[in-house]
Formats: structure tokens, sequence, C-alpha cells
């Protein structure tokens, strides 16, 4: 049993002059020498690191005057212990003003190769929190391990997940997106669903800068991603939510334009702030995230953007699959995801790369996760209306399903007129071209180098629930695999259908149909712990029992929640 006290805090941020601890949820700010009745610079968020390389690590910190918005002037120290003997990079930081909200990043460079580090702001006598943060490694490596995130809503629950995952031996994190999510207070989760102590600010739904800014600010004020982001370096990516929902190139299905102002400025202002609160390099364009991150010999990890850089907006299914028009546009060669810059720039990423593992961080799954239309339809007639009759349809026609698979003639059941379909048109299912592309590409570049012995992984989240799926071509070849990482607090089927899980589980596993899924977990919040030798890309799912409680236990995962690609 775990939960929010001494005990379960395995890793101690100290302060410089003091023996201080993360005692029981919320973190000493600064300490300081002088007169303690004096302005404090506060730093009420921590510290976090991100966007490793072998030699240079992104730090970040939030430092305000307690009584002033004046600027606040700030150095920064990396060293090899945590009592800051031996310093080993050490300046000035950008200073905290009200302009960037009054947070500073700063790249500390002079590092070693796979190296832990312990790192602190200071501000005259006041001093921040101390993070540990590692570099990447160089040359010949024997083992990385990630561990991989997606999709915290604060109002759905406690960010316990974060918290264990600060405790185990993972070496950096993977954040997939939705990071924040926009929506307005009692709307996303109802009001009377929301988790006690965890209504959101501000109370309407995020649209300004500042709107943006204070909804960051509540989550970094949350003690569990403190306790992350004070243990590892981050590699983050964002996905929908940190705009608003459904997020496309040139729009969004949560954002009403005029209502809500333009969907550009908007744009801008959740790209403003992101970048101040995360602990990414920002270059001089803040819409392009796509980057690499080399771990020697051994992987390159690709984090990609398939939301706001060149995303084409979503098919209604419906039209989709009903409509010649429809159809014509879903198969198109030419419809992106990616956008042909991006997809340009992974070519040669995964072509120059010498390791042998090639994954990609990403936002939304990208294997083929079909059901027959009939069962779509239901679906679909439950969310119109939740009710006992929809649920018992959708149960009738499922059994339904079952029984005409395991019969001497399935094909009476899947016909053309009921056809398996893609059950998400936002994921990478509503791009075909644009997954087979990919798809493509890494086959191409793996047979072009034999002697690298390359192999794909995917990791992905968005879905809020667990999977471990094959990639294959259009022609059923088989070129990777993909991990796809539950929820850290949004909910998944369990919340509208939690006498239907063992039925969803069997239904996404049919190994029958077109969809690619070896296994999934439709019920349980959680991450993905991704360890990689040259043998092996080893995922473990690692689930809570609850977020809605203050309490809560670790479900080690099972023999079939440990997912092997071979390498």
């Amino acid at each position: 049993m775990a939960s929010q006290d001494t005990s379960r805090r395995s890793f101690i941020i100290k302060l410089a002059s003091v023996s201080g601890t993360l005692a029981t949820g919320s973190i000493l700010s600064a300490c300081g020498g002088g007169d303690e009745s004096s302005n404090m610079v506060q730093f009420n968020y921590g510290v976090a690191s991100g966007d490793p390389l072998s030699n240079k690590v992104i730090l970040w910190t939030h430092a305000k005057y307690q009584n002033s918005n004046d600027p606040v002037a700030l150095r920064y120290e990396v060293a090899t212990d945590v009592a800051f003997a031996n310093v080993v990079s050490s300046g000035v930081a950008p200073p905290a003003i009200e302009a960037a909200s009054f947070t500073s990043k700063v790249d500390a460079s002079g590092l070693a190769p796979a190296t832990d580090y312990y790192y602190r702001f200071t501000s005259d006598v006041w001093i921040s929190p101390i993070g540990r943060t590692r570099t990447l490694p160089t040359g010949t490596v024997s083992e990385v391990k990630l561990a991989v995130f997606s999709c915290s809503s604060y109002a759905h629950g406690h960010f316990h997940v974060y918290g264990e995952a600060s405790k185990s031996d993972a070496q950096y994190a993977l954040h997939l997106g939705d990071y924040i999510y926009e929506y307005k207070d009692g709307e996303y989760p109802s009001a009377t669903s929301v988790v006690f102590g965890r209504n959101v600010l501000p109370a309407n739904e995020i649209v300004t800068l500042s709107d943006y800014r204070i909804r960051h600010a509540l989550y970094k004020s949350d003690v569990n991603l403190k306790l992350l982001h004070a243990r590892m370096p981050m590699i983050a990516v964002w996905d929908d939510h940190e705009f608003n929902n459904d997020t496309y190139m040139t729009g969004a299905e949560n954002h009403t334009e005029g209502a809500e102002g333009t969907f550009a400025a908007r744009k801008a202002a959740a790209l403003q702030a992101y970048h101040e609160w995360m602990p990414i390099r920002t270059g001089a364009d803040k819409a392009v995230i796509y980057r690499s991150f080399d771990f020697g010999n051994l992987l390159s990890l690709h984090m990609l953007d398939t939301r706001l850089i060149g995303r084409e907006k979503q098919l209604d299914q419906t039209e989709a699959l009903s409509t010649l028009a429809g159809q014509q546009a879903w198969m198109s060669p030419s419809r992106q995801l990616l956008g042909t810059t991006q997809t340009q720039w992974l070519q040669n990423a995964m072509g120059t790369s010498t390791a042998k593992w090639q994954v990609l961080g990403q936002q939304v799954v990208m294997a083929a996760t079909w059901l027959p239309i009939s069962v779509q339809t239901k679906f679909q007639a439950y969310f119109a209306s939740p009710n006992a009759s929809t649920v018992g349809s959708i149960i009738a026609e499922v059994e339904t399903y079952k029984t005409a698979l395991k019969s001497a003639n399935p094909a009476t059941y899947l016909t053309a007129a009921n056809p398996v379909v893609p059950y998400s048109f936002d994921a990478w299912d509503g791009y075909p071209a644009a997954r087979e592309t990919v798809l493509q590409t890494f086959a191409g570049v793996a047979a072009s180098q034999p002697t690298i012995g390359k192999k794909l992984v995917v990791l992905s989240g968005d879905s809020h629930n667990a999977w471990h799926t094959n990639l294959t071509l259009a022609n059923g070849t088989k070129v990777g695999e993909e991990f796809a990482t539950s929820s850290v607090s949004s909910p998944g089927w369990e919340a509208y259908f939690p006498s239907m899980i063992p039925t969803i589980k069997s239904l996404f596993q049919d190994t029958t149909s077109k969809s690619n899924v070896q296994w999934m977990d439709a019920s349980r919040r959680g991450y993905l712990k991704m360890t990689f030798t040259a043998a092996q890309a080893k995922g473990e799912f690692i689930f809570v029992d609850s977020v809605t409680n203050a309490t809560y236990s670790v479900q080690t995962p099972a023999a079939a929640e440990t997912r092997t690609y071979l390498g």
C-alpha cells in the first residue's frame, strides 16, 4: 500500500543549506540565510530537466518574489554530488520575468555522457529545491530504461503514476502528450465526478495566454509531478489537449472560431505557455518540436508531432465509410498526418542513424485497431444515449460477432455490407497512406543496412488504454511493434462499460480480423517502462489500482503484461 506520506518517498530532494524533504506534499520553496521577513524568492513549482544530450541538458524552474513582480536574477549549478562539493557546470540563468510567466530555462553544458548530476538554482541567498538529471550515453550502450507517460487529467484523479515512476529505476521520462487538459471545471469530468480537491484553475476553459499559464502552474503544483521532474530528465511532445481537443493544423474540434477568438491566436498562446513551463529546448519556431535523441549504438529516439505541424483535419467516420468522396479522401495517397517536411526529416533521421533500435515517440496509436461496422454502430449509439439498453445491445452484437468467428463460415457475418473498419479515425488508422509511408521507409532503411540489424519500435499514448501491437505494411508484412501506454489519470473503457472489459479486450485482440493487437488493457491507469538491450525491447505495463483515492496499490505486471520484442 502506498500513500502520500514520507514512507513512499525513496528519492529525497534536499535543499542546499538544510536537510529538507518532501514531507507531506508541499515542497519547500526556498531557503535563505538572511532576514526571513525580507521579500523572499519562492520556487513554488520545483525544478525540472529535459531534452538531455550527451554533454548538456535543459534545466527549468519558476522563481518569483513573494511580494513583487520584479525580475528575479538567477544562477544555476550542476554537481556530481547532492552536497554540491563538486560543481562541474555553473553560470547565469535567464532572469525569471513576468513576460515569461516567471519561468527560467538554461542549457547546462560541459557535462559527461551517461552521468547522473544534481542541479539547483540560486538567487542571492535563496536556493531552489535540488533535482537530479542524467545525460545521454555514447558509444557502445548495453541498456536504456524509459518511463513512458500520456494523458494526465488533473480533475480525474491523483497523479500516483508519476510518483510511482519517480521511485523506479527508469533513467529518462518520456511524455507523449496531454500533459495538461483545456476543459473548464466540471466539463471533463462532470462536476459530480471531479475528484475531491482536484478542481481545475482557471475555472473556465483555457483560451488566453494567461489561462494556459495558470493551468500549467496548477499541474506543476502537484507533488507527484514535482517528484518525477526532480528525479529524471523528461523528453516531451504535446498532443491535442495542450491546445484543445482533436487539434489539427488549422483548427480543432473544441474550438469555436470567433466566439473563442481565432484558432491562430489560441494556438500561439498555448505554444508560448508550453515552452515557458516545459523543460524543452526551444528553437526559433515554437511550433517545431520533432527532434531526435541518440543513446549510443543502442537506440535512436525520434520524437514526432502528429497533431500540429502537418495533420489534415480528421475525417467524419460515417462519411469516410459510406460515401465515395469520404472513401477517396481517407485513402488519398497525399493525405498527411506528419506533413511532408517532418516526413522527410524522419526518413533522413532513420536512414542516417547507426543505432539498432529506431524508436518513434509520438502521440496516437499507429497500428490497425479495427472493429466490424455493426459493432461500431452499437458503440456510437451508446455514446449518443448511454443507458442499459444500449449497453445490452453492444453485448449482444459482440457475442454474435464472436459466435460467427468461431463458426465454420465467419464470412456470413463479416460481409461486404459489414466489413471491419478503423475504431478511431483520429489515430493513424485515419491516415493510412501516411502510415504506409513511415513503415515503408523503415523497411527500406532496415533492408539497406543489414549489418546494423535495425528494429522499429513505436511508443504511443492518447487512447487512455494500454496496447501492444504489430506494425504491418498494407500487404501484411510485419516491420515492427508498438507499445502504447495507458493514461496517468484520464479514464479508459472502464468509465463507460465497466461490466464489458473482458469482452472489449477479447474484441480488440481478435486475430481473425484486420486488427494487429497482440494484447491490450482497457481498464487501468498506469505507465509503461521500456527497457532496451541489444537482445530485446521489453515493455512492462505498470498499473495502480486507483487514481480517485488518496491511497493506492501498485499492481506488479503479470506475465501477460510484460511484453517483449526480440532483437
